[in-house]
């Protein structure tokens, strides 16, 4: 069965967890808008917000390009805690994993990772973490499902 996340045009409902390194977790909900304006080229809008929490609101907007063979793509994103995002992915048939860097962050050297992986074409679930410097210690996870709407 093909991916309809990412894959094709979209609404998505978001609902999971926040948490940050030696902090307890925060309930966050959010929306993501998927549009495919040519063959191979996508955006996508993400918003999380952290309801009963003092948690900033967290906006991603991205734009990307899947490669020919439509099993690779790549990224440029701009966060809005984080500023300009670079990144690649890999569509599996039951997995999509990315990772990506901070562009300008030569300090902190930040960098992430995130699988979504199918359940069925209506639902997949999320999983990411960021992490800094050169030893790569993890300093926030997202745990989430997406429910297409």
């Amino acid at each position: 069965m093909a991916h309809t996340f990412l894959m094709e045009s979209g609404q998505w409902l978001i609902e999971g967890n926040w948490i940050d390194r030696s902090q307890m977790p925060i309930a966050l909900r959010g929306k993501t808008v998927i549009a495919w304006h040519q063959s191979d080229w996508f955006s996508m809008v993400t918003k999380l917000v952290f309801p009963n929490s003092d948690h900033e609101d967290i906006i991603l907007q991205y734009r990307g390009r899947l490669d020919g063979n439509e099993r690779e793509y790549t990224f440029v994103l701009q966060h809005s805690q984080l500023g300009k995002i670079e990144g690649e992915g890999l569509i599996s048939p039951e997995s999509i994993v990315q990772r990506y860097r901070v562009l300008g962050d030569e300090r902190q050297r930040r960098n992430g990772f995130e699988t979504i992986r199918k359940v069925d074409s209506a639902h997949y679930y999320y999983c990411g973490g960021i992490m800094a410097g050169h030893s790569l210690n993890l300093i926030s996870v997202m745990e989430a499902t997406l429910e297409r709407k």
